[in-house]
């Protein structure tokens, strides 16, 4: 079949006609006005040569004239890519040698330069797309322009935007003129008076989006056009592919606002359906007798959520209570300044008007408060009067819980009694107690990370402050770290093989048992549980596939300067912070301060204690790493049953779906597939809201521009020191290439990505928090980190002479010229030269 009317059309037919001509379809189905036309098939494409008489045939039957020809592929105006603008379009198109060319035309943008790099990037085989075409009546457009029936800056669903010109809406379209825009929110219009629309007309396009909506089930873009007697045509439908989901709320009292919290734990990418299950489950247990938000029925409101498989709090009940919402923006500063800002935002907005009450079960924090307090009192100061003693205590917790997350289940045990284990209370029993078991000295580790500066106000600069938590001590990461810089030492032997072969061949080498023994099997002994984005529990473990320590070594082979080894900087930077307390000592007592004394006292504790801030999270992915090998032992079990295509299929389900495929036999493959897409969708996302509400606005867009920095990008400050050298752009720490002295610039960290900073000379990040892994590692590592600077990785490009100013938070772009000069202060710096810091 060549040719095919619009009227016979329906959305199961894009594999004929193409996406286009399938939304025009579906749209004439719908009883909407849309231009007569017909489409030529992708069979015609196929087959290579216009069908002509046919083609002459169908443009007769239609009046002949002037028509508008459209490309119409199969791989276009979908839910995930609309090709918007990337294949050609030809209007006013008159007679049959005209209509011809033009289709001709539109099969060849198929391969242009713009759809091509398009497809690639959004993943599209070229094997699976093919070229229908659309030809329809012209309108002769008095008015024309495009309506999004959700707005696709703010990404509200509550709002509506049109723009419109005189004559042809290609202008909008491509930008060549500027449009008349009108908003259309619950507040009414938003536009021009005297502009091209007028107000029955804007109103007429609300009502056409609203029922275009419905029909196609998603927010629609939509082409329009009114002609010279005022009727309007609806030329064009297709999903806005831009948009970020939608929270799954509507059973709860809206509308509700949602904080991005995963960029804390280093996840920007998104979140496999099986760790948001997983993640659930545990904070579940860990928060969920406390919150009190509840819905109709009485449904608690989990305090962690997924959207578009990313991890979110919500935050509504806090911006509502009475006694709390005065609180919520300072508890911001952790996330970053616009952060604190958007939320200020919503503290007057009438939505969120305060409510009497407190955002929490007050039996259950009363009766946790009243259990620990007294275990508080005693366990903070136990650990400072002997921390020996205390960090023992919580080393030995991880000890017992390594040892309680041994799997007691035999090899060929079922899929129930694995799925038992996973849901069950041994682990959570074991998990739950380690915690507990380290709480106290890890509590008083965090607290004397702040503690002591604020008694030194006054005595002690801010960026002296900074220094003293340098080369922090006894912290699971730093020594982690440490560790794999001894195993690339050990590998220097074998540069040529470590350095020069690829690390996937190395890995596969390594479970061959054929590589030479660098410690390699011992170190994953202790941190295998580890990997970037570890808390999703669908990221495999370096235990599972230890290919990106192998990229790491090959990092760390580049390092020919021995003063930028890592140990060895790593030791200056705990020579520095014993410098400046002895410094702060001789101040205090010339001062003859009780109080500084007391402060130095606290922050020479706070060596001894601080760095085990990260060992509660090393500790509970212990346990979790217990349960992922048992998720895909029962994968492997379901996918040798059929019921999913491959054992990682499991990480594509949730824990209830993975009990009905186990205990009923359901076939997930079909929905497996549907979630790997969106998964990869929302890989190649490129930002997510920080701060989200029901309707989908990210409320961070509504907030003017901060002011300019003259000649800086400006952050937030979060490890001190200046460093100058060539940006090095990573979005992904797997394979990543980090020359010594480099800038490492990255959309977030986490540990999985620490070890890249034992060559880097800085950091800079687009997220993150000063308390977050990346920056308290990079203090302890004395190296200067900027965070929260928006956009980082596209506004600094790889090669790019920087410096980076980890006391003001500033990323200045350097001139060439300055470029040996500046390197020599950085190397000066890294060798313990005398500088800001000291």
């Amino acid at each position: 079949m060549h040719v095919v009317g619009l009227t016979e059309i329906d959305a199961g037919m894009i594999g004929l006609v193409g996406g286009k001509a399938a939304g025009l379809g579906e749209m004439v189905r719908a009883g909407e006005r849309v231009p007569p036309g017909f489409c030529l098939t992708t069979d015609a494409h196929k087959d290579g040569v216009v069908p002509e008489r046919e083609l002459a045939a169908a443009y007769e039957r239609l009046g002949g004239g002037r028509v508008a020809v459209r490309s119409s592929a199969t791989a276009e105006d979908l839910p995930e890519a609309s090709f918007a603008g990337q294949q050609d379009t030809v209007l006013g198109v008159e007679g049959l040698a005209d209509l011809v060319a033009a289709v001709r035309r539109c099969w060849e943008s198929l391969d242009s330069e713009r759809a091509v790099s398009y497809r690639n990037t959004h993943g599209i085989d070229r094997g699976q797309a093919y070229m229908a075409v659309v030809v329809q009546r012209m309108v002769e457009a008095d008015t024309a322009g495009v309506l999004f029936t959700a707005d696709p800056l703010s990404g509200s669903r509550s709002v509506m935007v049109a723009d419109a010109v005189r004559g042809p809406g290609t202008a909008v379209v491509d930008g060549s003129a500027i449009p008349d825009h009108y908003t259309v929110g619950p507040g009414g219009v938003d536009g021009p008076d005297d502009g091209c629309l007028s107000r029955d007309q804007v109103a007429e396009l609300r009502a056409a989006g609203e029922r275009l909506q419905r029909h196609f089930g998603s927010p629609q873009d939509a082409e329009w056009a009114y002609d010279a007697h005022g009727v309007l045509w609806l030329l064009q439908s297709r999903p806005i592919t831009t948009l970020f989901p939608l929270p799954d709320d509507g059973h709860l009292p809206g509308p509700r606002a949602y904080l991005e919290i995963g960029h804390m734990q280093g996840l920007l990418r998104p979140i496999t359906p099986m760790g948001l299950s997983m993640l659930g489950l545990i904070t579940g247990e860990w928060m969920g007798a406390y919150m009190k938000s509840r819905g109709p029925g009485g449904v608690t409101s989990p305090f962690m959520v997924g959207v578009g498989g990313r991890l979110y709090a919500d935050l509504t009940d806090l911006l509502r209570s009475a006694s709390v919402r005065s609180r919520v923006p300072a508890a911001m500063d952790v996330y970053g300044p616009r952060a604190k800002t958007a939320v200020a935002a919503l503290l007057k907005d009438p939505r969120f008007s305060p409510r009497r009450g407190v955002p929490f079960s007050v039996g259950p924090m009363a009766g946790l408060v009243v259990r620990w307090a007294p275990s508080a009192l005693t366990g903070i100061g136990g650990a400072i009067a002997r921390p020996a003693a205390a960090r023992e205590k919580a080393f030995a917790a991880v000890r017992r819980l390594r040892e309680q997350s041994a799997s007691p289940l035999p090899p060929d045990a079922p899929p129930s009694a694995r799925l038992r284990f996973i849901e069950g209370d041994t682990l959570k029993d074991a998990l739950f107690q380690g915690i507990a078991d380290m709480l106290w000295p890890m509590c008083t580790g965090i607290l004397l990370g702040v503690l002591p500066s604020s008694l030194l106000k006054g005595v002690a600069t801010g960026a002296e402050a900074e220094t003293v938590l340098g080369g922090m001590p006894h912290n699971v990461t730093t020594e982690m770290d440490l560790e794999l810089w001894r195993m690339a030492s050990r590998a220097a032997g074998h540069r040529d093989l470590f350095a020069g072969t690829p690390p996937e061949e190395l890995a596969a080498r390594f479970r061959a048992g054929t590589l030479p023994d660098i410690g390699m099997r011992s170190f994953l002994g202790v941190y295998g549980h580890r990997a970037a984005a570890e808390v999703d529990i669908g990221v495999p473990r370096w235990g599972d596939d230890p290919t990106p320590l192998f990229g790491t070594i090959a990092n760390y082979l580049r390092v020919d300067d021995p003063d930028q080894a890592p140990d060895q900087r790593f030791a200056r930077a705990a020579a520095r912070a014993e410098t400046v307390i002895g410094e702060l000592d001789r101040r205090v007592r010339r001062r003859r301060s009780v109080r500084g004394r007391l402060g130095v006292f606290l922050m020479r504790r706070s060596r001894e204690l601080t760095g085990l801030r990260e060992l509660a999270k090393f500790a509970w992915l212990l346990p979790f790493h217990q349960m992922r090998r048992q998720l895909v032992l029962i994968g492997e079990e379901l996918a040798g049953r059929g019921l999913l295509e491959r054992a990682g299929d499991v990480m594509f389900l949730e824990l209830g779906e993975v009990r009905a495929a186990v205990e009923d036999g359901a076939d997930h493959r079909d929905l497996v597939a549907g979630r790997r897409a969106a998964y990869q969708r929302e890989l190649r996302r490129p930002q997510v809201p920080g701060l989200l509400l029901s309707d989908g606005t990210d409320v961070e867009s509504l907030l003017p521009a901060p002011a300019p920095v003259e000649g800086a990008m400006a952050g937030l400050a979060a490890a001190p020191g200046r460093a100058t050298g060539r940006a090095r752009v990573v979005r992904d720490p797997a394979g990543a290439h980090l020359e010594p002295g480099e800038i490492l610039v990255a959309p977030t960290t986490d540990p999985g990505w620490t070890p890249l900073f034992m060559t880097a000379a800085g950091l800079v990040t687009e997220t993150g928090s000063p308390i977050a892994h990346g920056p308290t590692v990079a203090r302890e590592y004395g190296i200067p980190a900027v965070i929260c600077l928006r956009d980082a990785t596209r506004r600094i490009k790889d090669g790019d002479l920087i410096t980076v100013d980890g006391t003001a938070g500033t990323v200045t772009p350097e001139p060439e010229a300055e470029a040996e000069k500046a390197a020599e202060a950085t190397a000066d710096a890294a060798t313990g030269a005398p500088d800001a810091r000291a």
